[in-house]
Order: structure tokens, then C-alpha cells, then sequence
């Protein structure tokens, strides 16, 4: 049964509903390893989930109920299973009719769009010229192309291709005595630069041939693209409306604040070039800012920080409705704009005495009203000293500190590149950030190892 077949036999045999979503998704995934300068394993993978949305007219309202599955089962069971579901729930804090078709897709009967282990062809021939330096690398690089057909009951027929690619180059010296890491995120591989990932990492691995120790404290901190990244998806998944409204977050009551006078945005937008994601919704859940009933509803460019200035928070239409304001779709993909020209190495020129880091992980929520993280640094923390890196710190730190005053203590903002998240890295790849630093960032305390 093809995927078109499976949603037009689910809405036959939901005809009787209040309404139905359909959900199908066939996903394709590559995956290259290395290790010790030599190719280990790769491999190729497909699935194909089913996901059906059942709407039933209750007492009191409308009602959902969501079933999917991952083996071949006949449409008309999960629907039934659906329908169990919604009446098993009750009526919808979040209903809403569901969208209204817009437009012909095109695409609609195309097949699924696949990968293979072959778009690591340019990739693994530049490895080998890069596995005869010194140094050992390890990695890890995989291409995954998940192909969406989205049905409903009102009309809608679309189909959307997303890839989503990554590579992570990890260089330790011959001794494995130290190590450093580069990646980068990317659609095709067509425009990964491995060569100039592993002379990044090499280039680091020389910063650590001195090591100093340092405690812990307030630190002039110069954040890379990819550390920003981390830090700025979580202030993005934080701009929950509701939450605001109802008093429960760091954004209460703060649209229309200024938190820099620097004119940094900070935006989802679906049709970024190269960071493109769904140009329409769906969802398998209900949830603050999202709903299973705005399956099929157009994303947008939001723009959460406009300028310096927080602009928008995330609403679905129901919750736009009960608030009075615009329904606000979170995206899949993050951009901060609005620095300078300045690379990470003009940041790290203009320092008289500060940190620079690589890439943050274990990030973790302390206090909701401030937004205030914890996390703890990783894969190099180096000593700037009068414009250059002088030594490599020989431990990691804990950090206590917020995105938001991250943009409000931000004093100095690199032009916007292409990045790759370190901790958020398997649900969050497409994101295009800046260097920047931070005069104050918090290093909480000194964390042991490497």
C-alpha cells in the first residue's frame, strides 16, 4: 500500500467523524563511522510510521485521539483505535476546525525521497587524505531523509521532503592524550569542508601543548556559533505562550521588552535558504504552543526577539484565540542575526583576557522564572591572553547562566554562520548562529576531566 493509499483509505474509513489527520512518514537514513584514522562501519536504514488523529463530537466539545504505528496495519483499525482514544479523553482544551485546504501539491503522488551510503562519497575520500596526518580521528556522520504526506478530512493533500545531515570530527593526538571536535550540519554533504573541520579540531589540539588551571568564576567568555546554538534553541522551546500568560515562565510579561540594544533577532523561519523546514504544520500532539488540530495550518517566519526586543511568543490557533493574539508556530530551525561582520577569530584578536569555548552539553533547566541553565562545557575550554590563545584549561566547568542574559549581556556579536548544535544535535540540527561574548559568564565550578 503506498503512503497516499494508506491516508485516503484512514479518511474513508473516518468519514463518519467529526474529523481526521493522517500522518505518514517514510524515513531513509545513511550512517558513516570512523575510528583509529580508519572507516569502521556504516549502514543504511528505512521505517515508515503511520499516524492517525481522530476528532469526535462529545458532550461538552470535540474530542482527539491519536494511534500510530510503525508496522503494516490496516488504516480502518487505527482509526478505530483513534476514535477509542478521543472518546476515552474528553472534549479538547485546544479544539479548533481544522484547517482549510489552500492549495494543489503538486508532489502529493510522488514517491518517497531516499538516501544512500553513496552521499558520503565526497566525505569519506576527503577523510582518507585527512587520516594520513598524525592525529587519530573519530567520527561519526549520518544523512537522513524523512518524506511526509499530510491528509485531513477538510482537503489538505501535502507531501514534504526534509533532509537533515551531520558530521562530528573528533582529532586526538597520537598519545590520546588530549582530543578536540569540529562538526557541522548540512542537507547533502555537498558543502561539508572536512579538511577545514579537522584542521579546526588540529588547530585546537595545538592550543592544548600548554594547560593551566583555573577556578571557577565571572569570565569574559567568547561562545562559538555551536554554543550559542544550544543556548538559544532552549529560549526558543521556553517561548510558550500560555505558560507566560498564566505567570509560569522567564517571558511573563516581557513582549515588548528590550533585552539589548544591540538589533539582534532571533527567528524561526521555514523558508530559510539551506535551513528549510515544513512549509505547513503537523504534529502527532497537543501540547503549549502546539496542537494536533492545526495539522495542516501554513508555518510562518516568527520572529521571537525583534531587533533586541522580544516580539512573539508561541500560540496555537486556539490559544491565539483565547488570548487575543496571532497563532505563532514554533519551527524547525533558529537563526540569530544582526552582529557584525566579525568572525570567532576577531573575537578571540579583540580579547585582553578571557575564555573561549567549544561546545556546551548536559544542559539542564535550574529556575524557570529566570530561565536560568546549568550545563557544563566540553571538548576544550581555552585561555585568551592579550588577542591570542595561550594555553588550554585542563578542566571543564559547570555554568550557571540564562539565555536571555546571554542577549542581554552580549557585548560584542560575529556575523551569523551555519552551525551545529552540540547537546541538541538529535532533535535539533538546522540552525545559523554568531560567535559571541559574554563578559560575565558564570562559570559555576570547576569540573574534573576533560
Amino acid at each position: 500500500m503506498t503512503p497516499q493509499e494508506s491516508v485516503e483509505r484512514a479518511l474513508q474509513a473516518a468519514a463518519h467523524l467529526h474529523g481526521c489527520v493522517v500522518l505518514v512518514r517514510e524515513s531513509s537514513e545513511a550512517v558513516l563511522r570512523w575510528a583509529n584514522s580508519t572507516m569502521t562501519t556504516n549502514g543504511h536504514s528505512t521505517a515508515t510510521r503511520v499516524t492517525v488523529i481522530a476528532f469526535v463530537a462529545v458532550e461538552g466539545g470535540v474530542a482527539a485521539g491519536v494511534v500510530g504505528s510503525a508496522e503494516p496495519t490496516d488504516p480502518a483499525v487505527l482509526v478505530a483505535a483513534a476514535e477509542a482514544a478521543a472518546r476515552d479523553a474528553g472534549p479538547a482544551e485546544d479544539a479548533a476546525p481544522l484547517p482549510e485546504p489552500t492549495a494543489d501539491d503538486a508532489a502529493w503522488a510522488d514517491p518517497a525521497a531516499v538516501t544512500t551510503i553513496g552521499v558520503f562519497e565526497k566525505l569519506a575520500g576527503d577523510l582518507g587524505a585527512v587520516f594520513d596526518s598524525p592525529q587519530r580521528h573519530y567520527g561519526f556522520a549520518s544523512h537522513e531523509i524523512v518524506t511526509t504526506w499530510l491528509g485531513t478530512s477538510t482537503g489538505i493533500r501535502r507531501r514534504w521532503v526534509q533532509p537533515t545531515g551531520s558530521v562530528e570530527l573528533n582529532v586526538k593526538t597520537a598519545d590520546l592524550a588530549s582530543s578536540a571536535w569540529a562538526g557541522a550540519s548540512t542537507a547533502d554533504f555537498t558543502d561539508v569542508d572536512t579538511a577545514a573541520l579537522a584542521d579546526v579540531a588540529a588547530r585546537r589540539l595545538a592550543w592544548g601543548a600548554r594547560r593551566v588551571t583555573l577556578p571557577a568564576g565571572r569570565y569574559d567568555t567568547l561562545l562559538p556559533p555551536s554554543a550559542v546554538a544550544d543556548l538559544m534553541i532552549y529560549l526558543a522551546w521556553s517561548m510558550d505562550g500560555r505558560s507566560a500568560q498564566e505567570g509560569r515562565s522567564a517571558l511573563s510579561g516581557r513582549v515588548g521588552e528590550r533585552l539589548t540594544s544591540l538589533p539582534l533577532t532571533l527567528a524561526c523561519d521555514p523558508a530559510a535558504p539551506g535551513l528549510e523546514y515544513e512549509p505547513f504544520l503537523t504534529t502527532s500532539r497537543s501540547g503549549e504552543g502546539i496542537s494536533v488540530f492545526d495539522n495542516g495550518a501554513p508555518t510562518r517566519r516568527v520572529e521571537w526577539v525583534r531587533d533586541g526586543v522580544v516580539t512573539e511568543l508561541a500560540y496555537s490557533r486556539a490559544e491565539a484565540a483565547e488570548f487575543g493574539t496571532s497563532f505563532a508556530p514554533s519551527g524547525d530551525n533558529l537563526l540569530l542575526t544582526g552582529g557584525a561582520d566579525g568572525s570567532l577569530d576577531d573575537l578571540v584578536a579583540a580579547t585582553e583576557r578571557g575564555l573561549l569555548l567549544t561546545c556546551l552539553w548536559y544542559i539542564r533547566l535550574v529556575d524557570p522564572t529566570t530561565l536560568l541553565l546549568t550545563g557544563l562545557t566540553r571538548d576544550g575550554v581555552y585561555l585568551v591572553e592579550h588577542g591570542e590563545v595561550v594555553a588550554e584549561v585542563d578542566h571543564n566547568f559547570r555554568f550557571n547562566y540564562s539565555p536571555l542574559d546571554v542577549l542581554r549581556g552580549a557585548s560584542q556579536v560575529g556575523a551569523t554562520e551555519r552551525t551545529l548544535p552540540r547537546e541538541w544535535k538529535d532533535w535539533f540540527t538546522r540552525a545559523a548562529m554568531p560567535p559571541v561574548r559574554v563578559p560575565e559568564f558564570f562559570m559555576s565550578s570547576v569540573s574534573l576531566g576533560r
